[in-house]
């Protein structure tokens, strides 16, 4: 068995499970990024094969401090699946969830390809709407103890993710000038604004197309895109409930059942 089989396994194992598993670094190493992506492929293969449809991408550690965290200098990516999606308002069950995160971003809906991520008028009139969302991470690895080969090789720790009921063009919202609270119940749990996204959310949408065109998979229309936290992230408790609000974009909601 190869390195990427069986570091695909550790972390598939740990999702049918729901029981987290050692971090697969030491099947990668800590910093061996093209092979942990090749994991992450592997990955996608496996679940559309078992029926999942792909929706889009998110893109993860926009926030120059997660960053310096982890130890890298660049955002990474992972695919969005039909099944990860839930409706504005929802309830999430814990069927899915190992030690989610919640956290709020501006997501993106693609109307038409992406095939020339340099030409930014043609990005800005690619997209046909904008969103508030609520990105649920979550990690098939234990206490969320990752590198980046870690985090890539798990689907760049997705876990799964709610969209507002009221879309936006951007001829109405400048994504790199909203502002971000997150409320757990009535408590204010998260702060931040778009400039915390790589500077601006669509800067995070320029890397992800620039990147998806290098690998030969480019943004297509129709994807969903997340572009990246606006502030800190926050653990995810049996009978939360959270509401983000992105001004002037709208508000999104979710609750975790108990």
């Amino acid at each position: 068995m190869s390195n990427i089989d069986e570091a695909a396994d550790r972390l598939e194992h740990a999702a049918a499970t729901r029981t987290a598993c050692e971090p697969v670094r030491d099947l990668l190493g800590a910093d061996d990024i093209d092979l942990a992506y090749r994991v992450q492929q592997e990955l996608t293969a496996r679940r559309v094969g078992r029926g999942a449809r792909r929706v889009g991408r998110k893109i993860g550690l926009t926030s120059p401090a997660v960053q310096q965290q982890i130890g890298v200098d660049r955002p990474d990516f992972g695919v969005l699946f039909d099944d990860m999606a839930f409706d504005d308002g929802a309830t999430i069950g814990w069927d899915a969830l190992i030690q989610p995160k919640a956290e709020a971003e501006v997501a993106f809906v693609l109307g038409a390809d992406i095939l020339d991520a340099d030409d930014r008028a043609a990005l800005r009139a690619g997209i046909r709407s904008v969103l508030p969302a609520l990105e649920i991470v979550d990690s098939r690895v234990r206490d969320w103890a990752i590198s980046i080969t870690d985090t890539v090789a798990d689907n760049a720790s997705s876990g799964v993710f709610v969209l507002g009921s009221t879309p936006r063009s951007l001829a109405e919202i400048e994504p790199a000038d909203v502002t971000m609270r997150m409320l757990r119940g009535l408590d204010e749990v998260s702060r931040g604004d778009g400039r915390a996204c790589l500077g601006d959310p669509l800067n995070a949408v320029r890397w992800l197309a620039r990147t998806a065109i290098e690998i030969g998979d480019p943004l297509r229309a129709g994807d969903i895109v997340l572009s990246g936290a606006l502030g800190p992230m926050v653990p995810v408790q049996p009978g939360d409930t959270f509401t983000a609000h992105i001004e002037p974009l709208g508000t999104v909601t979710a609750s975790f059942a108990r």
